[in-house]
């Protein structure tokens, strides 16, 4: 089976193709995103979007970062509140706050035209107070595991990719695609 994954992300393509271990096509596709605080809803819809255009099974990954100070907000809309307020800004935000705790998550929807699965990978974490780190993409720099000290972004790949919320859902996703 030929697997397309869905992304203009050239950076989550590297990490999904090396965390799959398995060859997979990918496309940029300029598809209508809904709008939710679930990766899962985002997702779902985008495979479904991305199928109707290429005729063969699509891939397709939404991620989230859930502030709990902020009630999980902003969830799967992190992109639009990172690009309206700054990795700093989110930051400082959360300067007005005891718990900086949050959680990101990551959902890989699978379709193939008849069937849609997702598969869901979570690493609880917090923010930190500002950004750190030059690796990864995204907001990786404001990002603290639990459990550790560093940001994704001062983390190297292979350790980012060995505890990453993008690696729980991929390696289930694996799993599918195996027959396990």
């Amino acid at each position: 089976m030929e697997l397309c994954f869905i992304t203009s992300n050239k950076n989550k393509l590297e990490e999904v193709r090396r965390m799959l271990g398995v060859r997979i096509a990918s496309r940029s596709l300029e598809i209508e995103e809904v709008q939710s605080l679930d990766p899962g809803e985002v997702a779902a819809e985008k495979a479904r979007s991305a199928y109707a255009l290429v005729h063969k099974p699509v891939i397709v990954e939404d991620t989230a970062l859930h502030i709990k100070a902020l009630n999980g907000f902003p969830g799967a809309l992190i992109k639009h509140m990172e690009e309206s307020l700054g990795l700093d800004g989110i930051c400082r935000l959360l300067d007005a706050y005891s718990d900086r705790s949050a959680k990101a998550e990551t959902c890989i929807a699978f379709y193939n035209g008849s069937r849609l699965m997702r598969f869901y990978g979570a690493v609880e974490g917090m923010i930190s107070d500002k950004p750190r780190g030059g690796g990864g993409f995204g907001w990786d720099s404001i990002f603290i595991p639990d459990g550790m000290s560093k940001t994704f972004a001062e983390m190297g790949t292979d350790e980012k990719n060995r505890i990453s919320h993008r690696r729980k859902a991929v390696m289930k996703l694996r799993r599918h695609l195996m027959g396990r």
